[in-house]
């Protein structure tokens, strides 16, 4: 378990390799299959947002009100890096499935693209958002694309390397709190 001091559970994933292990932020690594709570420690004082499985180098990363990105090896426990990585609270992180990279949204209305292969440096900085980014999704269908959802009333649709969006789809008449990521056969995960 993965704990925080929090009383809303804000972020919910799944082990790829092995169903039924789940990361949910006040935090719980759970597996469905035996019912049982897996692992158990605490991340830091204040609420985390989001974590994620990467599950080709036995990671846990995660994300909190702290502005701090935490990776962790999840068998060992052992806090693998640590960086601050926005100057607001971090709502989202996406892993790249097949470069050494992940991206972060935060309410500090960027999205950053971080690689771990050299040693977690800020690749790319994407700015347009003019409120919280509270989503980001890779494109199954095309690795170098992602979707970033704001409360701003849009989603921007971008390109990895490019410091424009391709576009954006306006007209929602509320703050867009989340996406969706195509999880059907075939598609390839992290």
């Amino acid at each position: 378990m993965l704990t925080a001091r929090s009383d809303r559970v804000k972020s919910v994933d799944l082990h790829p390799p092995s169903p039924g292990w789940w990361s949910a932020c006040t935090c719980v690594c759970f597996q469905s299959c035996v019912q049982a709570i897996v692992k158990t420690f605490e991340l830091c004082d204040l609420p985390v947002r989001v974590a994620k499985f990467v599950a080709r180098k036995h990671w846990l990363i995660a994300g909190a009100d702290d502005m701090q990105i935490r990776v962790f090896n999840y068998n060992t426990l052992e806090r693998v890096y640590m960086f601050e990585a926005h100057s607001d609270y971090i709502r989202c992180i996406a892993v790249h499935p097949t470069q050494p990279f992940i991206l972060t949204s935060s309410d500090d209305m960027l999205v950053k693209l971080w690689d771990w292969d050299r040693k977690w440096v800020c690749s790319q900085v994407f700015e347009g958002h003019t409120h919280y980014v509270m989503q980001i999704v890779i494109n199954p269908k095309d690795n170098n694309q992602f979707a970033s959802a704001s409360l701003d009333r849009t989603i921007k649709v971008w390109q990895l390397g490019s410091k424009t969006p391709n576009f954006t789809l306006e007209g929602h008449e509320k703050g867009l709190y989340t996406g969706t990521q195509d999880k059907s056969e075939g598609s390839k995960h992290d």
